[in-house]
């Protein structure tokens, strides 16, 4: 029998299927935009977790967008330079820098370093936007410092709604909460220099 706790998971996985979302990164002005329909699959293709491409072009420096695969958010984040700096700064506070505990798939052999990026477009993160704990979809809180539900020297990062879990801007999850692993990294390519594709890389799909 589902009690509350479960009927308030479930509802939160499903929040994030209204529309993709783009979020400005210092005031968390979110601004809903329909999906990019030219470059999506089928709902078939989807259902079996075929690649996603999407076009990238207009995400500015700060900004994040949301896009489907295999049924789950896929968060696309193009990070400033001061937020890759918040990155290392975090490295000594999340519980797995290295990512040595993978959650239901592992790193991508590219994406094994601190920002979980690929090297040659670095400010780009592509994350599976569901918390390991019990696969509540996180909130964007990019702004740093005090603010409701976070530490007061808060780096910037993501916010579970559900549990309280955080997570750093490479989707590291800090230490002491009850998610136990960082969010995944889907393996992705740059098809070109505003196109993403998300499930397939250069060694085929995943």
């Amino acid at each position: 029998m589902k009690n509350q706790e479960d009927d308030h998971v479930d509802g939160s996985r499903r929040t994030w299927l209204v529309a993709a979302t783009v979020v400005g990164g210092v005031g968390g002005v979110a601004t809903v935009v329909p999906f990019v329909s030219s470059f999506a699959p089928s709902e078939r293709a989807k259902a079996a977790g075929a690649p996603v491409e999407v076009d990238i072009s207009n995400l500015k420096p700060g900004e994040m967008m949301t896009v489907a695969w295999r049924g789950k958010p896929v968060w696309i984040f193009n990070r400033t330079d001061e937020q890759l700096a918040d990155v290392k700064k975090a490295n000594n506070d999340v519980a797995d820098p290295n990512t040595a505990k993978p959650f239901s798939m592992p790193d991508p052999d590219y994406c094994k370093n601190e920002f979980r990026s690929r090297p040659e477009r670095k400010n780009i993160l592509v994350a599976v936007g569901v918390c390991t704990h019990l696969g509540c979809t996180p909130t964007p809180r990019f702004q740093e410092g005090a603010q409701p539900n976070l530490p007061d020297d808060w780096p910037g990062g993501f916010l579970c709604p559900c549990h309280g879990s955080t997570y750093d801007l490479a989707g590291r999850v800090f230490k002491n909460k009850p998610a136990p692993q960082n969010l995944d990294i889907p393996r992705h390519m740059f098809a070109s220099e505003h196109r993403l594709v998300i499930g397939k890389d250069e060694k085929g799909e995943a």
